[in-house]
Order: structure tokens, then C-alpha cells, then sequence
């Protein structure tokens, strides 16, 4: 396995030092540049430059043998401290036109990366995957993994509660073109694409291993503290509908290089999500 990893790893900084030589990027910026700590506006590879061997086991594999290899490859991964995903958030999703500001995912709004706490008008960590949905709180892990944690403000944050994804509802203040009712989540269309590939990469990355729950992705919208996330027909509708952009790509590569050093495969293969469910 450690040789295995080495060669991934090996391979990995072969294909960022092609992507430095210049390969095709997608345009954030005049000049198109690998994204990283150092250089956060920079815009990453696009998803088919992405370095083929690092999927290498996942090759030729569909439905549940799929699943097991994705999960194998991202388990192997750099863990965060929950304090220290406070830095990594004022990177991944920094602003392109602000670099003094991060974009809020439900909201959409530009808010400086100082306002960072639980006063109204700050951001927060929003877990995506809500932490309530298999009872791992803020653990080293899956309660901290940046594949699924983003800033957003502090008042939204808590309108979307706990609540799985689904489509309809209500507009509410600073919601961007949200929508919420009783029990279920809309968020806006640009980032509804973006909401399902961090859910369905929960679902592989946290199979009950190390201590935590097995989540998984089914049809509901009632899961409550279950170990689950809904709704599953509507997450994949909106996997269709709203393809990884440069933003999600450039994040995608900044947790890669800078941080977690493991992907989340539905953003550079989105396909992949109907080849498992």
C-alpha cells in the first residue's frame, strides 16, 4: 500500500509540474496559473487534466466495486483540526475578484475573510453533509473535512439547520435565491451542483470505518440524526444540472495540493455519480 501511494503521490507532482509548464486552464483569470496556498486566485487545471493515475484503481469499475476502490483512494488523506479549517477556508474559497474576501455558499455574498465567528454578520463553518446526520459533531474527520465545509453566514447557516436537500420552498434574508420550508434545503442554482458532489462524496469517504458512521444518500427528507442525506433523485438532478465550474475546480485542487491531499472524484468526474447510484 505505502508503495502505491508513493507512486500516486509521485504522479500527482508530475502532472502539477505539467500543469505549471502550461497546460489549458479554465479562465478566473488573464493569465491561467495552478491554484494553491501560495497563489489562491489562480485558476486549477481543468477537470479532464486532472492526473489520471491517482483514479488508476477506480479504472473500468461501476456501482458498488466503483464506490469501494473511490473510497480506498481518498481515504488516504491529510486530517485537519477543526480550529485550523478556519485558515483553510479563507483560501479554498477566497473570492477571485476580492482577494481580501471569501464566497458564501448559500448566499452568494462576497464577506471579508476577517469576519470569520458566531456573531450575526460573520461567516461560519457550514457543514454541508450536517453534522447531526451520523452524530460526528466537529471530530477530527469527517466533522472537519474541507470537502464538505464551507463559510457561509452565520444567520443562513442556521435557517439551513439540519435539514436535507430537496427542491422548494421559501426566500428568506441574505438567501441568494435559497429556498427552505419544514424540512428540506434548497440552494441557489449556481451551487446546487457544487451541494451534491460534497454530499455523495461523504457517502464514499465515511463508510463506517475509523470510528464514525457509514453515511450514506437516500430518498428522504426526515432523516433527522440517521446517518444519512437526502434527497437522492433530486441531489443527482442537480449534479446533472449544474456541472463543476472553475471555482469548485480551483477549490477541488487547493485542498488536493495544499491541505487534505485527496480529491473529491464527482468533481472530476461527475459521470461517476450515476455509475454508482
Amino acid at each position: 500500500m505505502l508503495a502505491i501511494r508513493t507512486r500516486r503521490r509521485k504522479a500527482v507532482a508530475l502532472a502539477t509540474a505539467a500543469v505549471l509548464a502550461g497546460l489549458a486552464a479554465p479562465s478566473l483569470a488573464a493569465t491561467p496559473a495552478t491554484a494553491s496556498a501560495t497563489n489562491p486566485t489562480a485558476t486549477a487545471a481543468a477537470t479532464a487534466d486532472h492526473d489520471p493515475a491517482y483514479y488508476e484503481d477506480a479504472a473500468g469499475k461501476t456501482g458498488s466495486a466503483l464506490k469501494s476502490a473511490l473510497h480506498t483512494i481518498i481515504s488516504d488523506q491529510t486530517k485537519l483540526s477543526y480550529a485550523a479549517v478556519w485558515d483553510a477556508l479563507k483560501v479554498t474559497d477566497q473570492d477571485p475578484a476580492d482577494s481580501g474576501n471569501v464566497i458564501l455558499l448559500y448566499s452568494g455574498i462576497s464577506r471579508a475573510k476577517s469576519l470569520n465567528g458566531g456573531d450575526t454578520g460573520d461567516w461560519n463553518r457550514e457543514h454541508v453533509w450536517a453534522k447531526s446526520h451520523g452524530d460526528f459533531g466537529t471530530s477530527t474527520g469527517p466533522g472537519t473535512d474541507l470537502h464538505h465545509l464551507r463559510p457561509e453566514d452565520v444567520r443562513v447557516n442556521s435557517v439551513r439547520d439540519n435539514k436535507d436537500f430537496d427542491n422548494g420552498g421559501s426566500g428568506f434574508t441574505d438567501a441568494g435565491g435559497s429556498l427552505t420550508d419544514a424540512d428540506s434545503f434548497e440552494p441557489r442554482d449556481a451551487v446546487k451542483g457544487d451541494v451534491a458532489r460534497m454530499v455523495f462524496y461523504m457517502a464514499v469517504r465515511y463508510e463506517g470505518g475509523e470510528g464514525f458512521a457509514d453515511l450514506e444518500v437516500n430518498g428522504s427528507v426526515d432523516n433527522g440524526s440517521d446517518p444519512y442525506m437526502g434527497r437522492l433523485d433530486v441531489l443527482k438532478e442537480w449534479n446533472d444540472q449544474d456541472p463543476p465550474d472553475a471555482f469548485e475546480q480551483r477549490r477541488n485542487e487547493v485542498i488536493h495540493d495544499s491541505y487534505q491531499h485527496n480529491r473529491n472524484p464527482f468533481i472530476d468526474h461527475p459521470e461517476w455519480v450515476e455509475a454508482i447510484w
